[in-house]
């Protein structure tokens, strides 16, 4: 068997306030495949990705990235090489507004990774294309599109070459149209470029079109887990039955 992109045993999450987020989530990636997040918003999806990125101390439970232990329970054993290999896509872009996409593109390359500037841009250059952004380069953000911009945000992820690139909802800030345009890059990168993600999202087309697996959370645990077509047949789970329903 081969040694997945991204794996979690029985992950623990709980905030001071409010208690327990994630309780007991296990789950496994698998290379070049999508996987995907799904629930009614407040199921812990957010939390789940922040904490597989890396941005979030656990509670309990351990994740492993590309075969390496990168958190066991509260110790974080992460390498700067690992950490690296988390790439996250979130809702909103926040992207430098006084450079332009090509220059918040090649910024993580050259300072974090050391890259000569030139290889930095040409790396830069490189992701932007993936995402058919490349015409964008010297557009500052507050000349692009809400589509354009997490266009581009998408390429500053790819640029750090990252196993696994993590999507946190990247169209709920969109309307329909645009929503389609990130959702086709992303459908692309996915099924032509080979690109490990994990996914939380609401949209059940590009899950069934996209997903290799899911998992359903409820209430901070993985509930049911399987293909989008298991998922999507009636009566496995009262819960995922009313979430599809209103989906």
């Amino acid at each position: 068997m081969t040694t997945p992109a991204l794996e979690t045993h029985r992950l623990c999450k709980a905030w001071p306030r409010t208690g327990a987020v994630l309780t007991d989530c296990s789950m496994r990636v698998e290379r070049r495949t999508v996987h995907a997040l799904i629930g009614a918003s407040g199921s812990g999806k957010s939390t789940l990705l922040r904490c597989l990125g890396l941005l979030e101390p656990l509670d309990a439970g351990s994740i492993m990235v590309d075969g390496v232990l990168a958190v066991d329970g509260q110790v974080l054993t992460v390498s700067q090489h690992i950490r690296r290999s988390v790439g996250m896509v979130f809702q909103e872009p926040s992207l430098f507004g006084h450079l332009t996409a090509l220059a918040n593109v090649t910024l993580a390359p050259q300072r974090v990774l050391g890259l000569e500037p030139d290889a930095a841009r040409e790396r830069a250059r490189s992701a932007l294309d993936r995402v058919h952004a490349l015409h964008l380069a010297d557009r500052h953000p507050d000349e692009l599109s809400g589509g354009e911009r997490q266009r581009v945000a998408i390429a500053r992820s790819l640029a750090m070459e990252p196993t696994v690139l993590l999507c946190d909802e990247p169209t709920s800030a969109l309307d329909p149209l645009l929503t389609r345009e990130v959702t086709a890059v992303l459908r692309e990168l996915a099924l032509d470029a080979g690109t490990t993600m994990v996914v939380a999202t609401h949209d059940m087309e590009f899950v069934a079109a996209t997903a290799d697996s899911v998992d359903f959370l409820h209430a901070g645990r993985i509930s049911v887990s399987g293909t989008a077509d298991v998922l999507s047949t009636p009566g496995l789970d009262d819960e995922l039955d009313r979430f599809l329903k209103r989906s």
